[in-house]
């Protein structure tokens, strides 16, 4: 089984913010929001512990790293 969100759960969450209903087209990009959430704030955990306050390349590099999603042709 995959560790996506699924419809029904995106539907639930809409539902109790007072939406009725939902364009199809909602639910991928709901979950590409999600998505680039969870790498932002693993990038800004970097910058935080290096007390920066520049997101470089490789801070999201590193975030990605983090979540399994190894992304080759940055850094040496």
């Amino acid at each position: 089984m995959g560790k996506g969100i699924t419809k029904s759960t995106i539907l639930c969450l809409a539902r109790r913010g007072g939406v009725k209903r939902i364009n199809n087209l909602i639910y991928e990009e709901t979950r590409g929001v999600l998505f680039l959430k969870n790498v932002i704030c693993g990038a800004v955990t970097y910058i935080e512990h290096a007390r920066r306050k520049t997101v470089t390349t490789m801070d999201v590099v590193y975030a990605l790293k983090r979540q399994g999603r190894t992304l080759y042709g940055f850094g040496s």
